[in-house]
């Protein structure tokens, strides 16, 4: 059985500054990982690298829809989990944030600790990507001591 986890922000931008922050290589290194190989399209396979873990690995972008919807999947825990962003403008101001990753497997001994895991990352995520579009905070990514 697929087992999810969803998360939820408001973030005080448009959907295109919040899609190119995700898809642009020059931007995502301000809020989530330290690089992006190249901008995010459709059918690529994208390498992601954290500097500061000593950290890389590859995503590969399943669907992209300009402003409104990222999809991609990615290998962690020993399975590949399908990410759904999704964006909504309510104003030229204000929009929401949501994103969705599935696939876990519910029949995995460690699977609360997975979701809990997979929960914090993107809260955190968000928060930074929050902290970057609104404030032009960059000191955020990659601070989470665990």
């Amino acid at each position: 059985m697929d087992t999810q986890v969803f998360t939820k922000m408001n973030i005080q931008r448009t959907a295109n500054e919040i899609f190119e922050a995700i898809v642009d290589p020059e931007k995502i290194g301000n809020f989530w990982f330290s690089k992006s190989s190249e901008r995010w399209e459709q059918g690529k396979t994208i390498t992601l690298r954290y500097d500061e873990y000593n950290a890389q690995g590859n995503i590969k972008v399943l669907e992209i829809v300009n402003n409104k919807q990222i999809v991609f999947s990615w290998g962690d825990y020993g399975q590949e989990t399908v990410v759904t962003i999704t964006l909504k403008e309510w104003n030229s101001s204000n929009s929401d944030i949501e994103v969705n990753e599935s696939g876990l497997n519910e029949d995995d001994p460690e699977i609360v600790n997975k979701m809990m895991g997979q929960k914090e990352g993107w809260v955190y995520t968000l928060t930074c990507l929050k902290g970057y579009l609104e404030n032009d905070v960059t000191t955020l990514r990659a601070s989470l001591i665990k």
